[in-house]
């Protein structure tokens, strides 16, 4: 999933445009997935393969829960061995049929057909959960010695940091019929609305010169060098977000109260704590972050003060920070984005570079933009025997080139994964964006050393620090408004249309200091964000993945060649093993204060080394 933001990070290519008046090709029109195999070895095809598959796992299910139910406290460590492997061969199933749904859902979310199966399959894997909720309340209330006697056993061996991460729930779980009843109830409680919203912002269309675009075709208008389209796009994007606005802000606050709700029986301190628990994170940890990037807000700021003196504005408007400082507007073909990400891959790893020709040659990925397609993109890594697949929504941008990078890097996390089974192939969320952003930077650290012209040059090193303020500061900013949304509906009460537009100005007002002017327009535009609604607490995430992926890849330029077996066993590792020791295989020390501090640094020099480039390219 690439970070929820408008302005993410660019590259620069060297082709130009076609005319304004007839929008060019991408190239990627065709470039659509086969997402069938996921359900069609179980003998069907289609919605038919993936209610066949949920029909074999809750057969699964009722044996494992006749087999098993009322025996963990007694049984040995072998037998729990057992029933953990019959339960990820049904969990196999029930993913498969649910990732089938899902991806197909996304392709066209206004079909009522794929919104149906995806509302059959929510309710099916909700009634599947509910099946076997007794096998963890059974596990979490084992004393503190019982279970490590357990997890210590050769038996348990695989399943140990699984086991282990379940405990740590141990204090927030309720009786099971409560349990059971939650689990039954998610498809028409969070679940359903957070569909309501993805249908809500699909729908959006935003009127460009007399056509209606997707909302995402809009918004790569906000690169564009000339600044009055920039302008102009922005307040159509505004005009577009204003009429469902309402609705958008009424899905928001629903979703508020049911997590403060939901927090508040389990007894979860604060509305984050829950998140930062599932991420194997603790609250002072993630307070450490979020605290060391915004004691360096003058990063981005003294960015934000050269762009202006750049782009010759004494002060830079909301829709200007995006804006692309290269003196041609790129355009880049689909054959040509996917060279450029191949190539940057290949100049690390041979093996990576198959992985992604695999993506490429056998319909893994679906890119064009589409009439009622979800917009932004993502990595789905299905499950541990089958593979990943790509959804982006290309425009031929610069920023989409880095983003197919970006999602091919989660992409062969997953792929490279596969061996650690269903419980264990994918890592916490903070570690989640490792991969996607050591790809990006491979990719344009791939580019800059092709590029002499002293222009290019600056137009590509601009990039990459808007890449990194997009990911670390301005998602902490968001993670700021997320922590006053939360915090007001729990202390105040529902929110307006103006609350919500008051703790987004404020702050993003507080990210750009003075540097850039936060319009009225903007001010709506918390609502088209999807991780506030789905993820609430995630955006943080991407934050520590990029300060972490920039001290990876310290490690690789310190290292060379020797760095590649350790970041390759990184990839194959999952989420095997704490956080810690995960970092720890590529030479990176989570548990040291001053790691972020370190991370923080590097962007530093990054903007060092940018504004040297503006000079050398007599730009400032």
């Amino acid at each position: 999933m690439n970070a929820a933001d408008e302005t993410g990070g660019t590259i620069e290519a060297m082709t130009e445009p076609d005319s304004e008046d007839s929008p060019p090709t991408t190239g990627a029109e065709d470039v659509a997935w086969n997402i069938e195999t996921l359900v069609e070895a179980n003998g069907a095809t289609g919605p038919d393969g993936a209610l066949a598959l949920l029909d074999r796992a809750d057969e699964m299910a009722a044996a494992l829960t006749a087999d098993a139910k009322g025996r963990l406290a007694a049984a040995g460590a072998g037998e729990i061995a057992e029933w953990l492997e019959r339960q990820a061969q049904l969990l196999n199933a029930a993913h498969r049929a649910a990732n089938y749904a899902s991806l197909r859902f996304a392709t066209d979310v206004a079909d009522p057909a794929n919104g149906a199966l995806m509302a059959q399959v929510q309710e099916r894997t909700a009634a599947l959960s509910a099946e076997l909720v007794w096998f963890e309340l059974e596990w979490l209330a084992l004393d503190d010695d019982r279970a490590a006697e357990l997890m210590a056993s050769p038996e348990l061996a695989s399943h140990q940091h699984h086991l282990e991460t379940a405990r740590l729930r141990r204090p927030h779980v309720l009786s099971e019929a409560e349990e059971k009843l939650l689990a039954t109830k998610a498809p028409t409680g969070r679940s359903a609305w957070v569909r309501l919203f993805t249908e809500l912002t699909s729908a959006i269309r935003v009127d460009l010169d007399g056509t209606e675009v997707p909302l995402d075709a809009a918004l790569s208008r906000l690169m564009h060098p000339d600044r009055e389209i920039r302008r102009i796009a922005a307040d159509a994007v505004t005009a577009a977000l204003e009429p469902g606005l309402r609705n958008r802000a009424f899905v928001f606050n629903t979703l508020l109260a049911d997590k403060s709700t939901d927090d508040r029986l389990r007894g979860y301190p604060t509305w984050i704590t829950a998140w930062n628990q599932g991420n194997e994170a603790s609250d002072e940890s993630v307070d450490a972050l979020v605290d060391a990037v915004v004691g360096r807000y003058d990063l981005p700021q003294r960015w934000y003060r050269l762009k202006a003196r750049v782009l010759g504005l004494e002060r830079l408007a909301d829709f200007d920070r995006g804006s692309s400082v290269a003196e041609s507007n790129a355009h880049i073909p689909w054959p040509e984005a996917k060279a450029t990400v191949r190539d940057a891959y290949a100049s690390f790893s041979d093996d990576l570079a198959a992985v992604v020709d695999r993506f490429y040659d056998e319909a893994w990925i679906d890119a064009p933009v589409r009439e009622s397609k979800r917009g932004g993109a993502f990595c789905a890594y299905t499950v541990p025997d089958h593979h990943p697949y790509v959804l982006l929504n290309y425009t031929a941008t610069p920023r989409d080139v880095l983003t197919l990078a970006h999602e091919l890097g989660h992409a062969l996390h997953g792929y490279l994964s596969r061996p650690q089974g269903i419980f264990h192939q994918s890592t916490p969320l903070t570690l989640a964006e490792t991969a996607s952003v050591f790809g990006e930077t491979v990719t344009f650290e791939r580019l800059l050393d092709r590029t002499d012209d002293p222009g290019e040059r600056f137009a590509l090193l601009a990039q990459q620090v808007e890449g990194n303020i997009a990911t670390v500061f301005r998602q902490i900013a968001m993670n700021r408004f997320e922590d006053a949304v939360h915090t007001h509906r729990r202390d105040i009460g529902e929110l307006s249309i103006d609350d919500f537009g008051e703790h987004w100005a404020r702050t993003q007002t507080d990210l750009f200091g003075d540097t850039v002017e936060v319009t009225k327009g903007y001010r709506s535009w918390w609502s088209y964000i999807p991780h506030f609604i789905g993820t609430p607490g995630y955006v943080y995430a991407y934050a520590y993945g990029q300060l972490l992926a920039l001290s990876v890849y310290a490690q690789y330029e310190a290292q060379g060649a020797a760095f590649v077996p350790s970041y390759l066993e990184l990839l194959g590792a999952g989420g095997s093993r704490w956080p810690e020791e995960l970092a720890a295989i590529v030479d990176c020390d989570l548990t040291d204060p001053a790691f972020w501090s370190a991370g923080l640094d590097i962007v530093d020099a990054q903007i060092s080394r940018a504004e040297a480039a503006a000079e050398a390219a007599g730009r400032i």
